[in-house]
């Protein structure tokens, strides 16, 4: 693989945490506005889809972790598939 194609990605991969990290504020900010009683129903449900996401990246970086991933990862991958389980972030699929 040529130089500029890794760069590429690496720029696409910047630019995917950096718009996470401003949902993720956004996500938080709803939080704390439900907790002041001021959080509409759409804010919330918008929130709650962040930290889903954020549970999804979790479990991801969890199965990177684990030995044999390049085995136990695509197996996982292929077996919420077929149980309609989306297990892949937002992010990833954008890449």
């Amino acid at each position: 693989m040529n130089t500029n194609k890794i760069q590429k990605y690496l720029l696409k991969l910047k630019d995917s945490f950096l718009e996470e990290s401003e949902e993720n504020k956004k996500m938080l900010d709803v939080y704390i506005k439900f907790i002041e009683g001021e959080a509409t129903e759409e804010e919330i449900e918008y929130a709650n889809n962040q930290l889903n996401e954020i549970f999804k990246s979790l479990g991801l970086g969890v199965l990177t972790i684990l030995p044999f991933s390049p085995i136990t990862i695509p197996y996982v991958i292929k077996k919420a598939q077929e149980l309609g389980i989306d297990i892949i972030p937002n992010w990833y699929k954008k890449l």
